[in-house]
């Protein structure tokens, strides 16, 4: 039995059953109209058919029905083979299969194949419909609990607001950067920065107009970095970039300008023209820290450093790890 989150349940309705996209395969053109006839007039609205079993590997591969009514019988390739081919496609899913037979031996190997449930020839109609049903409502359910448990998982690491990593994201990332800098005798870098003047913009304009400048502020960050580096938000306006594989500071003190030049442009937002600038402060790993906590809270010191020179710069930490 499947036990599910009551708020995944409850996002399956018979619309979502009936707007599933449903194959019929089965060699005997007779066979298919009878489905297509049945499942019609239950308003199921996305039925397709195929009788070539060789084809429903790639049809399955493009369209990735939520249910295959498979006739086991077939010319050529039966539908123990048609089952073996679709592992390779439902390895980490629900592989929604209803076989069709007329001989009861088949069942418990179609079952033992990857089949979830069989019907018998010949058809009973309310049987057809009710295991149909069935199967469709598992298979939503599946897709739908995977899906929300991608949203949390994804949640779970990352900034509601602006998408970007979250703390715990951050540290696990600067972790494997230092463990990697480590054991190649190299350097990586964490930059702090956070927005001279955006608590004066929220208090002017308002925390929606405040929201829209975080987000634009954290695609600006995401554009200026290379694709390794990390992007995270720690909350407010604090930013923190992980900056692993460097190759030397100039590379770093490089970054920073570009990346204090891109957050200086002008914003427009609901009209509004704003202009701010930003600070940053960066610690290296190891001169200004040997573990995650001691490097962050340097570079953060340096951020400090950065904001009473006046802001609008940088400032490398020149705080031992010790």
């Amino acid at each position: 039995m499947v036990y599910l989150d009551e708020h995944v349940s409850n996002m399956i309705t018979e619309a979502d059953i009936h707007s599933a996209k449903i194959l019929i395969v089965d060699d005997q053109e007779s066979n298919i109209q009878v489905l297509e006839g049945v499942l019609g007039a239950a308003n199921y609205t996305s039925v397709s058919s195929t009788m070539d079993p060789y084809q429903v590997y790639d049809l399955h591969r493009q369209n990735h029905y939520d249910l295959i009514l498979l006739d086991l019988k077939m010319a050529g390739m039966d539908g123990f083979q048609v089952l073996e081919a679709l592992k390779n496609i439902e390895a980490d899913s629900y592989l929604s299969v209803l076989v069709v037979t007329a001989n009861p031996d088949y069942k418990l190997r179609a079952l033992q194949s990857g089949a979830k449930d069989f019907i018998s020839k010949p058809f009973d109609m309310a049987e057809v419909l009710a295991r149909v049903h069935n199967l469709l409502e598992v298979r939503l359910l599946h897709q739908r609990a995977r899906t929300y448990a991608k949203t949390q998982e994804f949640m779970a690491l990352h900034d509601p607001l602006t998408g970007l990593a979250n703390r715990r994201l951050l540290v696990e990332r600067v972790s494997q950067a230092i463990i990697h800098a480590k054991r190649n005798s190299s350097i990586m870098a964490v930059m702090y920065l956070d927005l001279d003047g955006f608590r004066q913009i929220n208090n002017t304009l308002g925390h929606e107009v405040g929201d829209l400048l975080l987000k634009l502020v954290a695609a600006r960050l995401v554009a200026a970095v290379r694709q390794e580096d990390t992007v995270a938000r720690l909350g407010g306006d604090e930013f923190v970039i992980a900056m692993p594989h460097v190759t030397n500071v100039n590379g770093v003190t490089l970054a920073a300008e570009k990346i204090i030049k891109t957050m200086s442009r002008p914003y427009t937002i609901q009209g509004h023209n704003i202009n701010l600038t930003a600070s940053a402060g960066i610690g290296l790993y190891p001169e200004n820290g040997k573990d995650v906590k001691t490097l962050l809270k340097n570079a953060d010191a340096a951020l400090l450093d950065a904001k009473q020179a006046n802001k609008n710069t940088y400032r490398i930490s020149e705080r031992a790890y010790s």
